[in-house]
């Protein structure tokens, strides 16, 4: 029987979601402990690839089960699981459903404070930059929706058959003080990287280092800037996960106390 298992984790402390040896990886310590509880080993196929200190409000895996447990196993992998991963469901699908392959929409969430804030760290990224042009990095923000190769966007764009993606959706907010940034995107794929690079190019757009047009000429063109400067990681959320079948409302509250703000603290720009 095959199962998806939405999940949420904070990522600070794991050198990624993916299984590697010798690193903290979300994936192996969810593998370790599915294991554990049901007594046989279990392999698990995630959503995606979140970088090191990435998080996820929204995450899903899936999970194939021969024998189907008789107790509460919700509760008991969330009392044997690190305080940083939580699930909130275990749902019963179709043996061809995958949680990767399936997936047609995948949005995340950038969080930045400009002042230095200690309930902040590691919740959001941290860069001492007052003045930010919002407006400008506004108008860079509205472009993205209207281009489709992000080859310029990308670490190693020559491992992919292609760079297109299709990013449906872009926008940035603030927040009263002008003090916080939450930069929001949604595509049916990402590449390497990609939100973070970008995050780093606005960066350089709300400072003045580069203009809205040469933010612009990168997607045009398809060039890699000459310096790439991804943004740190800390402060990027995956933040919901879409399928054709299913469409799970995110428990926000795994990271309340950036997303639960959104209705009382976040201004459009």
């Amino acid at each position: 029987m095959r199962y998806f298992v939405h999940i949420g984790y904070n990522g600070l402390h794991y050198g990624g979601w993916q299984k590697q040896p010798g690193v903290a990886n979300v994936q192996g310590v969810l593998e370790k402990f599915l294991s554990q509880a049901l007594k046989t080993p279990i392999a698990i196929n995630g959503c995606g690839r979140t970088d090191a200190h990435v998080h996820a409000s929204q995450f899903f895996f899936h999970m194939d089960v021969e024998q189907e447990w008789d107790f509460d196993l919700l509760f008991r992998l969330n009392k044997l699981l690190p305080h940083n991963i939580a699930v909130f469901d275990i749902i019963p699908v179709e043996a061809q459903r995958h949680a990767r392959f399936d997936a047609v929409k995948r949005s995340y969430d950038y969080f930045l404070h400009t002042y230095k804030n200690p309930f902040l760290h590691g919740l959001s990224s941290y860069y001492l930059l007052p003045d930010l042009n919002f407006t400008e990095m506004k108008r860079a923000v509205d472009l993205l929706p209207k281009y489709k190769d992000y080859r310029c966007f990308c670490t190693s764009p020559d491992k992919y058959e292609h760079t297109i993606c299709n990013v449906m959706s872009a926008d940035l907010f603030t927040d009263q003080r002008g003090e916080k940034l939450r930069f929001q995107i949604s595509s049916n794929r990402f590449l390497s990287k990609m939100i973070r690079i970008i995050m780093g190019q606005l960066l350089k757009v709300g400072k003045g280092q580069l203009s809205v047009d040469g933010f612009e000429h990168y997607l045009i063109s398809r060039e890699t800037p000459a310096l790439i400067t991804p943004a740190h990681p800390q402060g990027l959320y995956l933040s919901k996960v879409t399928y054709p079948y299913l469409n799970l409302p995110p428990r926000e509250e795994f990271s309340a106390f950036q997303q639960n703000q959104s209705a009382d603290i976040w201004v459009p720009i």
